[in-house]
Formats: structure tokens, C-alpha cells, sequence
């Protein structure tokens, strides 16, 4: 998925432009594997981010730096 389509994704997502809860899951599930991320990663991002909210932007940096840690 190219940056700005996840851009504008998770814009959509936070001006709530999307018809049900199932669409948002859907877009949600569909960013986290398009920006390889754990399962919910971008929707915590979203709604409960660390510090200030993020531009849709920002989130999508964010997301896109994630990386997994060893056990």
C-alpha cells in the first residue's frame, strides 16, 4: 500500500467516514497488514495515542517505524 493510500485511510477512519463499525474494522485490519504491524497496532495509534493525537500522517509514520521486539 503506497503511503498515501494509508494516509488517507486512517483520515477517513478519524473523521469517522466510514458507514458501520464492520467497515472501520475492516479498513483498520487492512492497514495493520499493509504497514506490517501487529493486529490493533494502528487502531491504538488512532484512539488512544502516547502523548498529543496524531495527524493521519503521523500515524502512518509511526506505524511504518514499528518494530518488533524479541522475547
Amino acid at each position: 500500500m503506497a503511503w498515501e493510500a494509508a494516509v488517507a485511510l486512517v483520515q477517513k477512519i478519524m473523521d469517522a467516514d466510514y458507514v458501520d463499525d464492520a467497515e472501520a474494522g475492516g479498513v483498520l485490519d487492512a492497514l495493520d497488514q499493509a504497514l506490517a504491524c501487529p493486529s490493533g497496532y494502528v487502531r491504538d495509534l488512532i484512539f488512544w495515542p502516547e502523548g498529543r493525537e496524531a495527524t493521519a500522517a503521523e500515524v502512518v509514520d509511526q506505524a511504518l517505524a514499528y518494530q518488533p521486539f524479541a522475547l
